[in-house]
């Protein structure tokens, strides 16, 4: 048992600490500091570079980003393909969604042979004359926050690899990049349910080998969701739940998944946007890959340059993500 007398004071010393709470001179339990109110943290300050509008996750991605107050969107910027339309489509959820506030940078345009699925919803986006070039605005957005902004890369990389050959010591002062890319020792398809059949060349990967040869090169710290942690199946059920919300949000998701025409999206991306409001979701372990010209992600020997997630929990991460989706939006 603890001495009584080790929690006496002199009545003295105890008059002079009630003094100083009195005049503010010491912070009391809970007290808020000139950072912020009670308990907050800062937000994470997020660029997402996205191939919007040909898989249907992106737009998903995008919502749960849209959805978290944890997360700052600085800026949106399209990759690959018909970047212009992407942009459109990007504006159009942010308006939507009471936040055509954050800004659309549109990327490198790329010849691309995958179909652009959502095209007709996009095309109901605003135009703008005032387009914004996504590498400078990226490079800009650095030099703003240097150490603070997080890329989250869930496209081709080719604004990014541009971005790297631009200027390389600014991309360096990212604080890191969220990258939905790769596989290393899961394949497409496998699901637990058969014997993996190994990595395979990822899409966002091989669409852009020198690019991603270029990121992983970088020394900018990298957390990679590959196929291993990220092939998320949005199921019949669980769309159900979702569809039947009835919000701005979940009408966007409803009538993109119908327009893109498959049955069950696989959430890649979102996985990506959700490790950096939660990383419990995606635990990483620390791997030397490289990329080599057929667009595979090999784990190779020597001092680790990405932190990756091998394997995730899917129920877990839609027990997180659904809520999130299925809010009211919030004026910004």
């Amino acid at each position: 048992m603890k001495s009584v007398n080790r929690c006496k004071r002199p009545f003295w010393t105890l008059l002079a600490m009630v003094g100083l709470l009195l005049i503010g001179g010491v912070p009391c339990v809970g007290q808020s500091n000139s950072s912020g109110s009670i308990g907050s943290a800062p937000k994470t300050k997020i660029i997402l570079d996205t191939d919007i509008g040909d898989d249907v996750d992106d737009a998903f991605a995008l919502g749960l980003a849209l959805q978290s107050p944890e997360v700052e969107i600085v800026g949106v910027t399209t990759a690959w393909g018909d970047t212009s339309l992407r942009a459109r489509m990007a504006r159009r959820m942010l308006l939507d969604n009471r936040r055509g506030e954050i800004p659309v940078a549109e990327g490198i345009v790329t010849t691309s042979k995958t179909k652009f699925s959502q095209a007709a919803w996009a095309e109901k986006g605003p135009l703008t004359e005032a387009k914004t070039d996504a590498v400078e605005f990226l490079l800009n957005e650095i030099r703003k926050n240097p150490g603070e902004l997080t890329l989250v890369a869930i496209g081709p990389l080719t604004n990014v690899g541009a971005t790297i050959e631009r200027d390389g010591a600014t991309f360096r002062k990212l604080k890191r990049v969220v990258l939905m890319g790769g596989s290393v020792r899961k394949g497409y398809g496998d699901l637990g349910y058969e014997p993996d059949r190994g990595p395979m060349a990822e899409y966002n990967i091989k669409c852009d080998v020198a690019a991603a040869q270029k990121l992983f090169a970088s020394g900018v710290p990298i957390f990679m969701m590959p196929l291993d942690s990220t092939q998320l199946k949005h199921d019949e059920v669980k769309r159900d739940v979702l569809f039947h919300k009835n919000t701005v949000l979940t009408g966007e998701l409803a009538e993109l998944t119908k327009e893109w025409g498959q049955t069950t999206p696989t959430l890649f991306d979102a996985m990506a946007v959700a490790y950096v409001i939660e990383p419990k979701l995606c635990p990483v372990t620390k791997l030397r890959i490289e990329v080599d010209k057929d667009g595979f992600t090999r784990e190779v020997k020597g001092e680790p340059n990405v932190s990756a997630c091998l394997e995730s929990d899917a129920e877990k991460f839609f027990r997180f993500a659904m809520p999130r989706w299925m809010k009211e939006a919030e004026q910004k």
